[in-house]
């Protein structure tokens, strides 16, 4: 479980294929001695395990499913990514439940970028818009962000500057694809009343039981 509050960035040192997905090794300094072998780490939104360390670097084994449902297929040396260690118990929640299990991608229609603004448009893929609301909570390449408008099948995110200093997302552009995970109450409480209605117990008592109403 993590928060969307990205700890810092990391750089790839390399990528390489394995039996059954890729070897990705990124350099993230000396956060790498505080991660043991086993550890989650969530690189640009996506729970992976440290399966090697050194003091500088944390090596990861990506699987095919993983790899087809991110953006971490089209990564390259040099690339920078977004990383946030897993939540402890006792750490404050500063920003919404995240599980490091990517919904699918969303590629950048625009960015407005000013002296006083910076926000970008996404087009997330069809099946994740249900869960795309406003005001509601999205993590972006593991950010975790407000959803500020939706209009049609897209919708838009307004960063502050801290959020632009800490991650990646300020070097954002229009075509580039980004890792989206959905908020997981919002998503659970849609496939809940989905199921309801399926079976045609969708009804204003239904939800009174089920707490909705």
């Amino acid at each position: 479980m993590f928060t969307g509050i990205i700890e810092s960035t990391g750089t790839i040192r390399d990528t390489r294929a394995v039996a059954g997905g890729l070897r990705l090794r990124i350099d993230v300094g000396p956060m790498a001695g505080e991660c043991a072998l086993g550890a989650s780490v969530a690189v640009d939104g996506v729970c992976l395990t440290v399966a090697q360390s050194t003091d500088t670097s944390l090596a990861f084994d990506v699987i095919t499913e993983t790899l087809g449902r991110s953006t971490l297929d089209t990564k390259h040396a040099g690339d920078r990514v977004n990383i946030e260690r897993a939540l402890r118990a006792t750490d404050r929640l500063d920003g919404h439940f995240v599980q490091g299990h990517i919904d699918g991608t969303a590629v950048v229609q625009r960015v407005q970028s000013s002296s006083r603004e910076w926000v970008a448009w996404f087009k997330p893929e069809d099946q994740l818009a249900p869960f795309i609301i406003p005001k509601g909570s999205v993590a972006i390449d593991g950010a975790s962000l407000t959803i500020a408008e939706v209009n049609g099948p897209a919708f838009s995110v307004a960063l502050i500057p801290t959020t632009l200093e800490r991650t990646t997302l300020a070097s954002l552009k229009a075509g580039d694809r980004v890792n989206i995970e959905t908020d997981v109450i919002t998503r659970t409480i849609i496939h809940h009343l989905s199921r309801m209605s399926d079976s045609g117990g969708l009804t204003i008592e239904s939800l009174k039981e089920a707490g909705f109403a």
